[in-house]
């Protein structure tokens, strides 16, 4: 049995890093289904087997980058660049690239806030959102807060929003 694992460690350390590594950049750029959240911590948490087994198989050679300084810089350069993700702050944080974080803070408004700037009707937005699965369930409701209680795909809301009316 140990064989197997150490057969198979690498390897699943390659295939689920590839996976969150792709996962990833799709969550960061708020692109792809909706299942790539799941998936991302998920397999990210499977991921923790292979490493523990590969960290176990490779002890003795890991223990020698301990005792030269391109492990302990790069150990503490990971954690002060990991620090500011960890500090309070203050507000709204913002959501991805300035394009995503300007649609989200349009998504904040209501369908007759948002119409004007689409040229359309509130109840034109309304049926275009409707169409692509959102349910407005009250005219000052925000956009943002209707996708999320319909549990809709936020791009495909956007998308239905810009798409010409046939």
């Amino acid at each position: 049995m140990p064989s197997l694992f150490n057969r198979y460690a690498t390897p699943f350390i390659t295939g689920l890093f590839i996976v969150s590594l792709v996962s990833g950049i799709a969550l960061f750029f708020h692109v792809g289904p909706r299942g790539f959240h799941g998936m991302h911590e998920w397999l990210s948490m499977v991921l923790i087997l292979p490493f523990v087994l590969h960290i176990w198989k490779n002890w003795r050679p890991l223990t020698n980058y301990f005792k030269r300084s391109p492990m302990v810089i790069a150990l503490a350069v990971s954690l002060l660049i990991s620090l500011p993700f960890l500090m309070p702050t203050s507000g709204e944080t913002r959501k991805g690239p300035p394009p995503f974080a300007f649609s989200h803070q349009i998504l904040t408004n209501s369908a007759d806030a948002v119409a004007p700037l689409l040229g359309m009707t509130g109840e034109d937005v309304a049926a275009r959102l409707r169409a692509a699965g959102v349910e407005i369930s009250d005219p000052d409701q925000s956009i943002s807060d209707a996708i999320s209680k319909s549990g809709a795909n936020e791009m495909k809301a956007i998308g239905a929003l810009l798409t010409p009316a046939s």
